[in-house]
């Protein structure tokens, strides 16, 4: 099994995405941890972690789209991809809805997104 990507350009996106959601996460995670006025926990919290995860999948999903044997198993896994991205831009805008500091950081990860999501097209066109 081939471990390298074959498109690098969008396998480079794809841990740029990670590391900017790891940063993210991080930042608005201390800012969004403090219990609310309520005595209950901030409900977008639980969003940090999901763009963690998510971003996290993204590259070795690419990986493993290029290493199916079949065309319709990477269509499958490249279809999966796609779901996974666009959880993740979903979460992304719901992290801005949050009452936190960070949510601009939060517009320039959307924006590395859809440039991911650009690349992905193409990247599809091609498996």
């Amino acid at each position: 099994m081939r471990l390298q990507p074959r498109n690098k350009r969008l396998y480079k996106k794809a841990i740029e995405i990670f590391t900017l959601s790891r940063s993210i996460s991080k930042y608005l995670g201390d800012d969004l941890a403090p219990l609310q006025n309520n005595g209950g926990e901030n409900p977008h919290i639980y969003f940090t972690g999901d763009i963690i995860r998510q971003s996290d999948a993204l590259a070795p999903k690419i990986i493993n789209a290029e290493n199916q044997v079949f065309q319709d198993d990477r269509i499958k896994q490249a279809t999966s991809l796609i779901h996974i991205t666009n959880k993740l831009y979903k979460n992304c805008e719901r992290l801005e809805q949050s009452e936190s500091n960070g949510k601009e950081f939060l517009i320039l990860l959307r924006k590395e997104l859809r440039k991911f999501k650009h690349l992905q097209r193409s990247w599809m066109m091609s498996l």
